[in-house]
């Protein structure tokens, strides 16, 4: 009888051998082949694969940023040009020259205050108003050129040379604007706030050919708020003030 427990393979005494990344196994490779160096080169860096790659790498990102860095300092002439016609020692004041409501003002201030505080504080013209401060209500607006803008966003050097265009400036003597008649007209107001920069914006409304309809009025005046929610008295106002102006 044959038998068969000879050929009924047994147990294998050689125990399994662990199965390693190739990443892992070439690092354990140069690990090894590092400490197998003479004790000459000892002092010398490591040139392993992972150094060489780490290198590489630290290498094109400094280039990289030097090449960032260079491409922000050499701005285009043009743009040196005007940086350097407003560029202002670090404390120091700037003169600016506004016209405002047709007289020529010279002001030294510092280049961080905003045209508003300029019209309010060192030029007496109150009748601009500051709500939020952010623009975000529109109570600070004024013609600026013939364009409408919020001045407590726009600094006073932005505006040199500028032809300003304040509430005060609107009425020829004893005679309103359309506009300001027409405010008074439909009760456009209530506390008043606001009614400066409605004034101002409606007035470059007008101007700018946007006051076809009450849609397009909302629309356009729609960088302005009133906390009072007098919008339909304001959009009837638009309204009437545009065809008086059209005459």
């Amino acid at each position: 009888m044959i038998n068969h427990s000879r050929f009924t393979p047994g147990p294998d005494p050689t125990p399994p051998q662990r199965t390693e990344a190739p990443e892992a196994r070439r690092d354990q490779e140069e690990a090894g082949a590092e400490r197998r160096r003479p004790e000459a080169s000892a002092g010398a860096p490591a040139h392993t694969r992972r150094a060489v790659l780490k290198a590489v790498a630290m290498t094109a990102a400094g280039a990289a940023g030097t090449a960032a860095a260079a491409r922000t300092a050499a701005p285009a002439p043009a743009s040196a040009a005007a940086a350097q016609a407003y560029a202002v020692a670090p404390g120091a004041s700037a003169e600016v020259a506004l016209k405002v409501n047709g007289q020529l003002h010279r002001i030294v201030l510092e280049p961080r205050v905003t045209l508003l505080d300029t019209l309010r504080e060192r030029l007496g013209l109150t009748g601009t108003k500051k709500g939020c401060d952010r623009g975000e209500c529109g109570a600070c607006t004024v013609l600026a050129d013939g364009e409408r803008v919020k001045s407590c966003l726009t600094l006073a050097v932005m505006r040199q040379g500028a032809e300003i265009t304040t509430v005060e400036g609107l009425a020829r003597g004893e005679e309103l604007h359309p506009v300001q008649e027409a405010f008074i007209r439909h009760d456009a107001f209530q506390c008043g706030a606001c009614t400066p920069g409605q004034i101002m914006s409606a007035v470059a409304c007008i101007d700018e050919g946007h006051a076809g309809s009450e849609a397009e009025i909302r629309e356009w005046m729609s960088g302005n708020l009133c906390r009072c929610a007098a919008y339909q008295n304001i959009v009837a106002a638009v309204a009437d003030a545009a065809k008086e102006v059209r005459r």
